[in-house]
């Protein structure tokens, strides 16, 4: 069961959505909404990244799972305005799969990029 007073959203149907995806061995940290085409929303957990995604099926909505194990590199993409500041989109890549991310603000960019990277890492020697 997920607490929604522990997990950082912007928007609660969003939240609503996520949430009986959740096993119970994880623990969902953040579901933020995105804009512009393809994906709805980007959740992280303490194991993966989720996100509804309206074009990764041709034109069907899916919701996809990334486990951190397959993740390869996270890139925040550079606006000529400096990290983050300005920038609000991240790019994740899986091998040779890329994932865009496009965030309702450079805030929201930065902090699911430490929520991700601090799961990546957590592990490194």
């Amino acid at each position: 069961m997920v607490d929604g007073a522990d997990v950082e959203y912007d928007k609660k149907d969003q939240l609503d959505q996520i949430t009986p995806w959740i096993l119970g061995s994880e623990r969902l940290y953040a579901v933020f909404d995105c804009r512009g085409a393809g994906t709805g929303f980007i959740a992280v957990t303490n194991k993966r990244l989720m996100f509804y995604d309206k074009a990764f099926m041709r034109k069907r909505k899916a919701l996809t799972s990334v486990p951190f194990s397959k993740i390869t590199a996270v890139s925040s993409v550079d606006e000529g305005r400096g990290l983050f500041g300005a920038t609000s989109e991240l790019v994740v890549k899986t091998g040779s799969e890329e994932f865009e991310f496009e965030f309702r603000g450079g805030d929201k960019a930065e902090r699911a990029y430490k929520l991700i990277m601090g799961e990546l890492l957590q592990n490194e020697t």
